[in-house]
């Protein structure tokens, strides 16, 4: 409410500033051939009109003197239609004012869709010399740009499930010791994590040491080939040449066998504990190794279409301030989630030195590039009533008129026109809410019935 009496006043004190250049263009020798209209109006109640001075009759304040010039007061009329533009239908930026064939691809050009809801003329302000004095516009050629956007989003750590391992048993066995104490604990490749007691494995031992010594004492070729087939079994069986090699110098194989880990992560699962048994391909342990981890995150329904795999992104934890970790952007869900309207997208980023954990938050910036230059328009340049928006272009120093345009994407203080405005036209950037007020004020609008969500 504050805003809309400081534009009214500043606008009647416009018009009140112009008395004596109204009433002394005849003394002054001018030759001013325009109409004036004068009446009194309330600046809280602007539908009041009375045609002499005196209190308003809703809240009683001093009605204020009004002079409007009627010398282009025309009505607003629908922009001319535009001439019909023809376009590749793969590449939309390359048109022509007539039916063609791309000259990129080699295809037949279709028309361009325009949208009839923008580029009308819906109102039309003129302003005195006087009122000029008092009004300092800026104003911005609509001109065509390349886009950029960067989008905020939060993250969160979560452990890759394309770096989930296991340390399953090899060979039927039951467990006698176990190395590891609880979940959570690290292990590297060649950490010992448990004994078993496997009669099928020890049995393949002394058929090591067997073999091995009948081949040191007659060096046969079957012997040689025995043994071979000895070795590989037990290697693929989890023991380690080292294991085996002990076994022979010693004479035996010891009751309870060692078994090492061949994957390095977290222990998110200790299956093993003592007196269990476990069948071939159970898992001991399950690991998650965290060299990788993924970062997923929420994108927003509005900018849900904008997402693209391979888009750049940059990152930085809450619990690592002033570290800035980048990556790209590897999977986007294919269904928008229905109750929080956002769209899940992740991205894999590098954790050599384990510093990110599972569960970390995360503030993401989202590298968007358009390949498009669209013509565009500073953010200021409109006016969104809610059911249409707005621009207000300069005819020439005293003359002004409102445009609707249909707007795209917006960008660094930029929003694109796809339509409604051409390259080269000046827009009011600064003083448009001044053109907007009177326009309301004095009847300059068309149809305000049609657009009552026009309030600023």
């Amino acid at each position: 409410m504050s805003r809309i009496i400081l534009i009214l006043i500043f606008t009647f004190g416009l018009l009140g500033c112009s008395k004596s250049n109204s009433t002394d263009g005849k003394k002054s020798g001018t030759h001013e051939h325009s109409k004036t209209e004068t009446y009194y109006t309330c600046s809280m109640h602007p539908q009041i009109r009375e045609d002499k001075p005196g209190k308003c009759p809703i809240c009683h304040m001093t009605l204020t003197k009004v002079e409007v010039e009627l010398d282009d007061d025309t009505p607003a009329q629908p922009a001319a239609l535009a001439k019909p533009i023809w376009q590749c239908e793969k590449f939309p930026d390359v048109t022509s004012e007539k039916e063609d064939t791309c000259p990129i691809d080699g295809s037949p050009m279709i028309k361009k869709k325009v949208d009839r809801g923008a580029g009308l003329i819906i109102a039309k302000v003129k302003l005195r010399s006087a009122q000029l004095e008092h009004f300092s516009p800026d104003f911005f050629p609509v001109t065509t740009m390349k886009m950029t956007k960067e989008v905020r989003l939060l993250g969160s750590v979560l452990e890759s499930e394309e770096k989930e391992s296991s340390i399953p048993a090899r060979i039927g066995g039951r467990v006698e010791k176990v190395f590891v104490r609880s979940t959570g604990s690290f292990i590297s490749i060649g950490d010992p994590v448990l004994q078993i007691y496997s009669p099928k494995l020890i049995t393949a031992g002394e058929e090591y040491i067997l073999t091995r010594k009948s081949f040191v004492k007659n060096k046969n070729s079957e012997f040689k080939n025995l043994l071979k087939q000895s070795e590989q079994r037990l290697l693929l069986w989890g023991i380690k040449k080292s294991q085996f090699g002990s076994w022979y110098a010693q004479g035996r194989v010891p009751r309870s066998i060692t078994i090492y880990s061949q994957s390095t992560g977290i222990v998110q699962k200790r299956n093993a504990t003592v007196g269990k048994y476990f069948k071939e391909g159970q898992n001991f342990f399950e690991l998650s190794d965290l060299s990788d981890v993924w970062l997923e995150m929420d994108v927003y329904e509005q900018d849900a279409a904008l997402v693209k795999l391979g888009q750049r992104v940059e990152l930085e934890f809450t619990s690592l301030p002033g570290d800035i970790y980048s990556g790209e952007v590897d999977f986007v869900a294919p269904i928008l989630d229905a109750k929080s309207r956002t769209l899940k997208i992740r991205s894999t980023i590098k954790n050599a030195d384990g510093r990110l954990k599972p569960g970390m938050a995360a503030d993401a910036t989202l590298k968007i590039s358009f390949d498009r230059m669209p013509l565009v328009v500073p953010r200021s340049a409109i006016i969104d009533t809610g059911k249409r928006k707005v621009v207000w272009l300069k005819i020439n120093k005293k003359q002004f008129q409102a445009k609707t345009v249909l707007t795209g994407i917006e960008s660094e203080g930029y929003v694109e026109v796809k339509d409604g405005l051409m390259e080269g036209e000046e827009v009011v950037i600064e003083g448009n809410f001044l053109l907007d007020a009177q326009a309301q004020l004095f009847g300059g609008y068309e149809d305000m019935t049609a657009d009552s969500s026009h309030n600023h």
